[in-house]
């Protein structure tokens, strides 16, 4: 075996062939496979630059760049909960909310807070709930009470109640 590697025929051979062979590769092979893959890209780009306007659209506040130094956004349940609400069509005359002062009873300030949903569908519950806690990550639901009205289909009275952590 050691007599083959001493043989220069086969470099005179082997590596012309080598490097005569690669560019065929890089032309039916790689070269295919990269453009199929360009094309998946831009799709996937594509399609996340309409997600970005679709949550540009929704909050445009996203974009305003604040003092890095400053704490968070202030919450404001009366702000938050009419705009969720807007954004998911739900009358002013279908909810109403109250709220306590924040306060500090164990040394990290919170506020809690209660809404009431008045003959509104399931799906325009959950898309209220999950945006408003996607907007917010400090706040949690603790309380979620269902009842479903009599005589009319996919309508409902919801009770929460939330609590932010500052």
């Amino acid at each position: 075996m050691k007599e083959v590697y001493k043989n220069p025929i086969l470099y005179y051979v082997a590596v012309p062939a080598l490097v005569a062979l690669w560019p065929v590769v890089i032309c039916f092979v790689y070269l295919p496979n990269a453009e199929k893959t360009l094309g998946d890209e831009m799709k996937s780009y594509s399609e996340a630059q309409r997600k970005m306007a679709g949550i540009l659209l929704l909050d445009p506040g996203r974009l305003d760049s604040g003092d890095p130094n400053a704490g968070g956004a202030d919450f404001n349940y009366l702000v938050e909960v009419e705009k969720m609400a807007r954004l998911c069509e739900i009358p002013a005359a279908n909810y109403s909310f109250g709220s306590r002062p924040p306060r500090d009873p164990s040394g990290q300030k919170s506020q809690i807070a209660n809404v009431e949903l008045k003959d509104i569908d399931i799906t325009r519950f959950a898309r209220f709930l999950s945006t408003l806690q996607l907007r917010w990550a400090n706040l949690q639901c603790e309380k979620v009470s269902l009842e479903k009205k009599k005589g009319r289909p996919d309508k409902w009275d919801v009770d929460l109640g939330f609590k932010y952590y500052y």
